[in-house]
């Protein structure tokens, strides 16, 4: 069947018109070089093209998904595209299904996200996880605390790379429950030296032994020390991160006020740095001080950039939560389905069930232990103030108390020898095998009854 060939006719009116004043930026952002990975589809009435164009004037409108199209005029919306009619739903999840199976999104993300880093020059690069909740019943995955939400729900955690505008180079989603440090070692390192971060030669890094390659920013969840002066002494790449566990207070003479403009407004921060150590790790906090005397903390490795340029950096970071909250509302980020299960690695290192169920409950004992403990104290405290007590009912509580105590260190023990028999981390066939075990002899025993 031929192409429908596309004219743009002259319209008094058309729904939607305004998306055609985006179409330049579409462009410069490179949406046309998806040429280069996706070959053309099989034939009909809808070519490769059109397709593409779809997808991207349909985000434009905030029409989140194909079966949304049915509540659009096909014909006002194929005057977009110079055609006579959109494709309906059916017709547009083929050919998506078509363009899903040549599988070129990685490589055409990549190209992308080369050119976009190379134009931007800049070296800088923004991390954070983002929680997509699973409601299947094919996958069994581990439950997250989901922050938005405040609970805890099974789903896949997405590491976004952006720019300090918030917008996204790339993502790598994790297989199970990995953490940022585990994600940024063994994925979005290797992704940003070996495809996307603009080289930086060696010879230009031994000549300057302060010069990093390139420098990561994220939020408290990644934060180790020991985990910062890894990445500078094996990778020479520099961090950008708040401090935990600020108990101190800076004088009022160490701060400097400092101007500088952002997006055309003046901004003054009240700002001082010191050299610190944490444990035996050299490094730069830089401290910003709000009107009502608070002090935000900020460490990093970082020794190039100035004392202003770190601490708009950092705070910049606030972007990547908008751009995850727009992409949200506007985009439906948590709704787009995966209709595909990967099979997980069985090797695959997670912690350990049982270790983890063994710590909570150690946990508890240890929480009743400390109660008790300081209810003992206070009732030998009331006894040696107050000797007019003839009934001997404080003595009593007293050794109540102390009975309760020995039978709660008793069980402290026990889950403590039983915890060390445990590792802290299993593989996942080891998991499997023992959910499966733990089924079967919960099923024999009910059979039994």
């Amino acid at each position: 069947m031929p192409k429908t060939p596309i004219e743009f006719i002259p319209s008094e009116g058309v729904d939607f018109g305004g998306v055609l004043f985006l179409l330049p930026i579409l462009l410069t952002t490179g949406l046309l070089s998806y040429k280069n990975h996706y070959k053309s589809l099989s034939q009909g009435y809808y070519d490769l093209d059109v397709i593409i164009m779809t997808l991207a004037f349909m985000y434009l409108c905030r029409i989140k998904n194909p079966e949304q199209l049915k509540h659009v005029s096909p014909g006002e919306f194929g005057k977009l595209l110079g055609l006579d009619r959109v494709a309906e739903t059916k017709k547009l999840r083929e050919k998506i299904g078509e363009i899903v199976e040549q599988r070129q999104a990685d490589k055409w993300n990549k190209e992308l996200a080369q050119a976009w880093v190379k134009q931007e020059d800049t070296n800088i690069f923004y991390i954070d996880g983002h929680v997509k909740v699973y409601s299947g019943s094919k996958a069994n995955l581990g439950k997250k605390h989901i922050s938005r939400l405040k609970l805890c729900l099974p789903g896949m955690i997405e590491f976004w790379i952006n720019n300090s505008e918030g917008m996204p180079y790339f993502v790598v989603t994790g297989e199970v429950n990995e953490k940022m440090q585990e994600m940024i070692l063994s994925q979005i390192l290797p992704k940003l030296l070996d495809e996307v971060s603009i080289a930086v030669s060696e010879e230009s890094l031994a000549k300057d032994p302060e010069m990093p390659r390139f420098t990561f920013v994220f939020d408290r969840e990644a934060y180790s020390p020991d985990f910062f002066n890894k990445l500078w002494k094996d990778y020479r790449v520099a961090v950008i991160t708040y401090r935990k566990n600020v108990k101190d207070k800076w004088g009022e003479s160490d701060f400097t006020m400092h101007k500088m403009e952002v997006e055309g407004n003046l901004v003054e921060m009240d700002l001082a740095e010191k050299q610190v150590e944490i444990n035996d790790v050299p490094l730069r906090e830089i401290r910003k001080k709000s009107d009502n005397g608070h002090q935000t903390s900020i460490i990093t490795t970082n020794k190039k950039l100035g004392v202003l340029t770190l601490a708009a950096a950092m705070f910049a970071r606030w972007t990547q939560e908008n751009f995850f909250k727009y992409l949200r509302q506007e985009y439906d980020l948590d709704r787009i389905t995966y209709y595909v299960v990967n099979k997980v690695d069985s090797d695959f290192q997670v912690v350990n069930p049982t270790y983890s169920k063994l710590t909570n409950q150690l946990k508890k004992i240890r929480e009743m232990l400390s109660r008790r403990q300081a209810k003992l104290y206070q009732l030998i405290n009331e006894n040696i103030s107050d000797s007019s007590d003839k009934t001997g009912k404080n003595f009593k509580k007293q050794s109540e108390l102390k009975e309760e105590l020995q039978q709660l260190e008793i069980k402290e023990e026990e889950h403590v020898r039983e915890r060390k028999k445990q590792s802290y981390k299993i593989a996942i066939k080891d998991m499997e095998e023992k959910i499966r075990y733990n089924k079967l002899d919960i099923e024999s025993r009910v059979s039994a009854k």
